[in-house]
């Protein structure tokens, strides 16, 4: 399953570099894209897991970028 969602706050392109690679280690994360200019994020993961994902995704996130909101 493929989503995409728009990003609030994330501040630069190395912030998105570092949470587009955290994500891409989740389990169940098949793909993951985080454009800094776009302020968009597109992920890839399986579609029986995907709620449980996202919560991860967004916890990453916040990690990486503690203003970056996640509009789902």
């Amino acid at each position: 399953m493929k989503k995409s969602y728009k990003l609030v706050d994330l501040d630069c392109a190395n912030c998105a570099q570092k949470m587009e690679d955290a994500i891409k280690k989740l389990d169940g994360v098949q793909d993951a894209s985080v454009s800094f200019m776009m302020q968009k994020l597109t992920l890839t993961a399986d579609e029986d897991q995907f709620e449980s994902i996202m919560k991860k995704v967004v916890k990453t996130c916040k990690k990486v970028e503690p203003d970056c909101q996640i509009i789902l």
